[in-house]
């Protein structure tokens, strides 16, 4: 399995570009998946430096309903007239953010795009291909991201606190191995490993993705839950590949509990045989 960073909040060097928003090309069991298409054309720019064809991808899942995440559809669209792109049906509903001055502004993805026929509605838990499948519907044992506070959603012509129904996780099983990969973990990241669990029987091998731990305004996770999710984390057994919405400060944090266990992702990176590394 290779999987290469087309889109995140940092890069690895000049020569690619980085934005708030994720986006990872995946190549396993003979297919080619893109998680994600960041919050522009930017994954499309970087694909290129990564000599990733975009329009030889099969199969585009997209996370959940915000821009980040999904701001790249109308260019994936453009340039890949085949691909099934997987996209939860709650996703094209109006979400939003509440600003800290109490200005809101609207982060959804662009509804019309949702009538084109390469689109799929998923919900539950949905089988791609063979090994591949995505799920939804976690329960919410765990508390929730700190960060979570202010993004909304609108239900019935009322901004309501967003419950993140629209949230989809990818597992990619190969060779005995499972890969989890995450968007936001707006869920989340305890509550959606339990889910997992619950759906598997056993841990993840890997998991990849964003813990949504800290936003941009400022707002971040308590250093004690940190600190508490880190334990949790190393005790899994799992090797973790975090970015995004993470942040730098909450993996640095992170990092000192977990050690070897867990590294930055950012774009331009390559991980070439992911699931050889831990044998």
């Amino acid at each position: 399995m290779i999987i290469k960073v087309l889109a995140e909040n940092t890069s690895i060097c000049e020569k690619f570009g980085c934005e708030h928003g994720l986006s990872l090309y995946i190549e396993t069991q003979g297919k080619k998946i893109l998680f994600d298409v960041g919050a522009s054309d930017l994954f499309y720019e970087n694909a290129k430096k990564l000599n990733v064809n975009i329009a030889d991808v099969d199969f585009l899942i997209i996370s959940h309903g915000h821009y980040d995440h999904g701001g790249g559809l109308e260019k994936f669209l453009e340039e890949n007239k085949t691909a099934e792109v997987f996209i939860h049906k709650l996703a094209f509903e109006k979400h939003y953010v509440l600003h800290q001055e109490g200005s809101t502004a609207l982060i959804e993805l662009d509804e019309k795009l949702k009538l084109n026929k390469q689109i799929i509605l998923t919900s539950d838990r949905f089988f791609i291909g063979k090994g591949i499948q995505v799920f939804s519907n976690i329960e919410k044992r765990d508390s929730l991201p700190v960060s979570n506070r202010g993004l909304l959603a609108e239900q019935n012509g009322q901004m309501v606190d967003d419950s993140f129904a629209h949230e989809q996780n990818l597992i990619i099983e190969k060779e005995g191995k499972t890969i989890l990969f995450t968007g936001c973990a707006h869920n989340g990241i305890k509550n959606i490993i339990e889910h997992f669990y619950k759906l598997k029987g056993r841990m993840p091998d890997f998991v990849i993705g964003g813990f949504h731990l800290s936003r941009s305004s400022g707002i971040s996770e308590p250093d004690e839950n940190i600190d508490g999710l880190g334990r949790y984390l190393l005790n899994t057994g799992a090797k973790y590949y975090t970015c995004h919405c993470t942040g730098v400060g909450p993996y640095n944090r992170l990092k000192a509990i977990m050690g070897d266990y867990i590294e930055y992702l950012s774009a331009g990176v390559t991980i070439g045989s992911l699931i050889n590394m831990q044998e």
